[in-house]
């Protein structure tokens, strides 16, 4: 009976916390509410190893971490989140830490798509983002399977950078971009009509320099699937991007608490959008001055 009181008082409590944090997040929806935040979560085991855990604990409430991050994003009415979740340099650690990490990410992608997961309940569509062929077999099926069994929700998206870098997504642009035009001017070139390059009395040379534009590049991006982040957020204090949205941060909000990633929480989170929404007619300018 004492058991099922204290159940009771602890949905309550909860129930009651929750109902605050939205009153909340209504009032600061009276301001401008970033499209999309980016998370570097960095500090895992830099935090098993304070806690004295094991080190693939540390990735562990890591992930908890994460899903109250991704919750409290939906709740405000972020559209687009995107987290860094293994960079390609991430393969040069020791085998053993890649393999349980590798299993460890396998298990909670599978659990994406159980019908009581996060991105069920608040209907974000899944994309995994990166060079996906470094993955092992296992984990990239699981990603595969975890795209398809949310292709449906429209609510929100959530990308996954895994075996990504920004340098590895630019040069991955550049090759397909190429190839594209490479394919087209030889289907023009087959029938006859050539490509072109002095239509309408431009220049050869100049013609030749811009086959290949920005607009090309930037559909082949990885990231292609969601707009540049508002909010770049890195725990742990750092300030570097250690090769994560490179192309796409030029105009971004900055914002490195502390504390590690295992103990970001609703405070942190809450002050990323209160400096955001400070500095959003400044950040707002530069993007349209550039």
């Amino acid at each position: 009976m004492e058991k099922s009181n204290g159940n009771k008082a602890t949905q309550i409590f909860w129930s009651i916390v929750s109902f605050l944090r939205r009153c909340l997040f209504l009032v600061i929806s009276v301001r401008p509410i970033p499209h999309h935040i980016a998370f570097i979560m960095d500090g895992n085991r830099r935090y098993a190893k304070k806690r004295k855990l094991k080190e693939g604990d540390g990735h562990r409430v890591g992930f908890l971490a994460l899903m109250s991050m991704l919750k409290y994003c939906y709740e405000l009415g972020v559209r687009y989140v995107t987290i860094y979740a293994f960079s390609i340099d991430n393969f040069k650690r020791d085998p053993e830490e890649v393999k349980s990490l590798m299993d460890l990410m396998r298990e909670k992608i599978e659990g994406l798509i159980k019908e009581e997961s996060i991105v069920n309940r608040y209907g974000i569509k899944v994309h995994f983002i990166g060079n996906l062929k470094l993955l092992s077999e296992p984990v990239r099926l699981a990603a595969e399977r975890a795209m398809e069994a949310t292709a449906n929700n429209s609510r929100g998206v959530l990308s996954i950078c895994i075996a990504y870098t920004s340098t590895d997504e630019i040069v991955h642009a550049v090759q397909e971009s190429c190839e594209e035009k490479s394919d087209e001017i030889s289907v023009m070139n087959a029938s006859g009509a050539g490509y072109g390059l002095l239509q309408l009395g431009g220049n050869e040379k100049e013609e030749r320099e811009n086959i290949v534009k920005l607009t090309d590049i930037e559909k082949h991006m990885y990231m292609a699937v969601a707009p540049d982040p508002d909010i770049l957020i890195r725990t742990s204090g750092e300030t570097r991007l250690s090769n994560f949205l490179l192309w796409q941060s030029a105009h971004c909000y900055l914002y490195s608490p502390s504390v590690l990633w295992p103990e970001i929480g609703f405070r942190h989170f809450t002050w990323a959008i209160l400096s955001f929404q400070r500095s959003y007619f400044y950040l707002d300018r530069k993007r349209k001055q550039s």
